[in-house]
């Protein structure tokens, strides 16, 4: 049975997701992710209208993750069912409290059909469009994502996701080229301004002068008017081309596990810019909600109290 999510907005439009919906499979159980995917249940939970793009097998896998929309209240006019490549897994690796991803190759949503995609997009009209890097690992889905991004002019929203390969910097310099709002943490930017930053820049303090003008002239590159950066319990950092620096604080919380806190603060910074929050009111909600989903054991589910609580309390 679907959701019934509340209105954060009675004219709040909808907002795209293109990237990946897969499986992490741990040791003994198998649970639903992949960060574009835990992003559109955030935001249809917390009220919005996402249309998420992505690709799944015609598996009993991708039968999981079409029921997952229907929980969540998701509209399915964006999911891609492909008869040929099997529903994306992860291999999840445990060692003591340490976990390793084995991310497998060649799954279906490396095969996003282009035309589908970009015709989805076009049928919404997003005001903003959320994308990533690890979708964009194959050409076929690279493809796909571009042209639907070009054939929108809705606000790019780039949720980076560095991984392990020959292409990371090749993909992250397209991408970013490709955005207008980038959301990243701490140790992503570092990597950043190692690649495109001036040199010895990315070893400067956190908000002293260097690191301001490193980072401002990475912005300038890419033509990126807002850059948030996700600094765990250290809070956030935004540099934005019209309000300047602003910093927060991560709420204080006992924190039960970190597993899909990037993703909540990514939902709200989504929902903020298409609901017109004044930046600073959307940070702080991010921030809030994000350290909320650390209280809990891996990421919210359908029904979570959390998400009605948190819409009560921006109404």
């Amino acid at each position: 049975m679907s959701l019934d999510p509340l209105a954060t907005s009675p004219a709040l439009p909808p907002i795209g997701l293109l990237g990946e919906a897969l499986i992490d499979v741990f040791p003994d159980r198998e649970v639903i992710g992949g960060a574009p995917f835990n992003v559109a249940r955030n935001l249809a939970a917390l009220g919005a209208a996402p249309r998420m793009v992505t690709r799944v097998g015609r598996d009993r896998r991708g039968d999981a993750i079409a029921t997952e929309f229907e929980r969540f209240g998701l509209d399915a006019g964006g999911l891609q069912r492909d008869p040929l490549h099997a529903t994306g897994t992860v291999t999840v690796h445990m060692s003591g409290t340490h976990h390793r991803f084995e991310i497998h190759d060649d799954q279906a949503w490396d095969h996003l059909d282009a035309r589908q995609a970009a015709q989805c997009l076009a049928e919404v009209r997003p005001a903003i469009v959320y994308f990533g890097t690890l979708a964009q690992r194959s050409p076929t889905s690279r493809t796909a994502i571009r042209e639907a991004l070009a054939a929108t002019d809705a606000v790019r929203f780039l949720d980076l996701n560095l991984r392990d390969g020959p292409d990371n910097r090749a993909l992250a310099e397209a991408s970013l080229t490709l955005a207008d709002l980038v959301k990243v943490n701490d140790e992503e930017l570092v990597q950043l301004l190692q690649w495109f930053g001036a040199p010895g820049a990315h070893a400067a303090a956190w908000d002293g002068a260097a690191w301001h003008v490193a980072t401002g002239a990475l912005m300038a590159r890419f033509n990126v008017r807002r850059l948030v950066i996700t600094r765990g319990a250290q809070g956030w950092t935004c540099l934005d081309a019209a309000a300047g620096a602003l910093t927060g604080a991560s709420p204080p919380v006992v924190v039960r596990d970190t597993v899909g806190a990037g993703d909540a603060f990514a939902s709200v910074l989504l929902l903020g810019e298409a609901s017109g929050w004044p930046l600073a009111v959307t940070l702080e909600r991010a921030a809030g909600f994000a350290a909320q989903v650390c209280t809990l054991q891996g990421a919210a589910q359908a029904g979570d109290p959390l998400y009605a609580r948190s819409r009560a309390s921006w109404s």
